[in-house]
C-alpha cells in the first residue's frame, strides 16, 4: 500500500517515520511487553514518556522556567472556556482580536464569563487580512488580550507577535505552533490542539506563566483549573496516554529535523512555491492579503467553479487528498503543516499545472 499526500486541515498528516516507530513499538514498548496504550499513567515507564515529551517541548520552544506546560483534554474549544475561568482574576472585561471563524468561536465562549471587547475585526473584509496594530482598540483594564495566530479556514496568519499593550497576551496556536521560531516570554498563555503540527487529536498543550495561576472563577471545574493540573502533572484524571506518547514522538522527529529554525525554513519554502504557482496563473487565485498569508493553510479557487468536483476527483486519483475548502467558504485548501513533505507540495503544484493545461 502506498502513502498518499494528505492535505487535511486536521486531524492532519503525521511524519511517516513517527508512524513507523509507533507501529514497531505498538505491542512492546521499551521491552515492557505491553503497548503504551495498556500502561498505567502512574507507572514509572509512562511517567518517563510524559516527562521526556515536556522536556523536548521546553527545549524546542525555549520555554522559560516560570511557565508551566500542561497536557490536557478538550481541544482548543475546551480552552475557549478555561481561559476566562482561569485568567479573569477579579476583572470583568477581556479583549479579543477577530480574524476568522476560530476567533469568533473563542469570542462566543468567552462571552459566557466576561464582557468581551473586540479590539479589532477583519470580518468586514471577509477575514482576508489582519487589521494593522495601530487600529486596535485595546482596553488597558482588560484581563488579557487574545488572538488566533493562524486561521485554518481563511488562511491568514500573524507574521509577528502583536503588542499586547501591557496585558497578558493569549494565543490560540493550534495550527501553527512549532512551525516557526517563537519568543514564549512575550505571552501570558499559549494553547494548541495537537492535531495539526504536534500529533493526533485528543491532547491539547497549554503553556501558562506562573503568575496567572491560582485565581480561577468560583465554581471552575477542577479539570479546567490550571493550578490543579500543574500540581498534578497534568494527571488530575487519566490523560490521553497514547496521544501524549505520539506527541512525544513528533517532538523527537522535529528535533531530528534541526528544530524550529530548520522547519521554519522548509515551511517558508513550501508555502512560497505554492503561492507563486497560484499567483503566476490566471486559472487559480488566493483571496488573502499577501502580507498575512498563512504558511500552514493555503486556500485557493479556480476560474471555473463548475470544475471543482473534477479537480478534486482527479487530484484524488493522483494521490492528493483532502483538498476541499471548508464548507463555510468553499473552493480548495491545501494544509501544509510540518509533516507535509516538500515533495507533496511539488506534486500538488505539478498537478495544478497539468489540470490548468487540460481544463483552463
Amino acid at each position: 500500500m502506498s502513502r498518499i499526500h494528505n492535505f487535511s486541515a486536521g486531524p492532519s498528516a503525521l511524519p511517516t517515520s513517527v508512524l513507523e516507530r509507533a507501529r514497531d513499538e505498538l505491542l512492546d514498548w521499551g521491552g515492557t511487553g505491553m503497548s503504551v496504550m495498556e500502561m498505567s499513567h502512574r507507572s514509572k515507564a509512562y511517567v518517563g514518556i510524559a516527562e521526556q515529551a515536556e522536556a523536548n517541548l521546553r527545549e524546542l520552544l525555549a520555554i522559560p522556567a516560570n511557565y508551566k506546560v500542561l497536557f490536557l483534554q478538550g481541544g482548543a474549544t475546551g480552552q475557549f472556556a478555561a481561559i476566562p475561568m482561569n485568567l479573569l482574576r477579579s476583572k470583568t472585561t477581556v479583549c479579543y482580536v477577530n480574524t476568522g471563524i476560530w476567533s469568533k468561536k473563542a469570542i462566543g465562549e468567552a462571552k459566557r464569563y466576561a464582557t468581551v471587547k473586540v479590539a479589532a475585526s477583519a470580518e468586514a473584509e471577509s477575514f482576508s487580512t489582519i487589521p494593522a496594530r495601530g487600529e486596535w482598540a485595546v482596553d488597558p483594564d482588560a484581563a488579557y488580550l487574545h488572538y488566533t495566530s493562524n486561521e485554518t479556514i481563511g488562511g491568514v496568519e500573524f507574521q509577528e507577535i502583536p503588542d499586547a499593550g501591557g496585558l497578558p497576551l493569549v494565543a490560540d496556536m493550534s495550527s501553527n505552533i512549532l512551525s516557526r521560531s517563537l519568543d514564549v516570554s512575550r505571552f501570558g498563555l499559549i494553547y494548541a490542539g495537537a492535531q495539526k503540527n504536534m500529533g493526533p487529536a485528543g491532547i491539547t498543550v497549554v503553556i501558562v506563566r506562573d503568575d496567572l495561576l491560582g485565581q480561577t472563577l468560583p465554581g471552575t471545574p477542577s479539570i479546567f483549573d490550571y493550578q490543579q493540573q500543574a500540581e498534578n502533572g497534568s494527571m488530575l484524571n487519566t490523560p490521553p496516554t497514547y496521544s501524549w506518547y505520539l506527541l512525544g514522538l513528533v517532538l523527537e522527529w522535529l528535533k531530528d529535523q534541526g528544530g524550529l529554525a530548520a522547519i521554519e525554513a522548509v515551511n517558508i519554502r513550501k508555502s512560497g512555491k505554492l503561492y507563486a504557482a497560484i499567483d503566476q496563473s490566471p486559472f487559480y487565485s488566493n483571496p488573502v492579503d499577501p502580507a498575512h498569508r498563512s504558511r500552514m493553510n493555503v486556500p485557493f479557487r479556480i476560474a471555473n467553479d463548475d470544475l471543482e468536483k473534477t479537480f478534486l476527483a482527479e487530484a484524488k486519483n493522483a494521490g492528493l487528498v483532502n483538498l476541499e475548502g471548508h464548507r463555510s467558504v468553499g473552493g480548495f485548501r491545501a494544509s501544509i503543516y510540518n509533516a507535509m513533505p516538500e515533495a507533496g507540495v511539488d506534486a500538488l503544484i505539478a498537478f495544478m499545472a497539468e489540470f490548468e493545461r487540460k481544463h483552463g
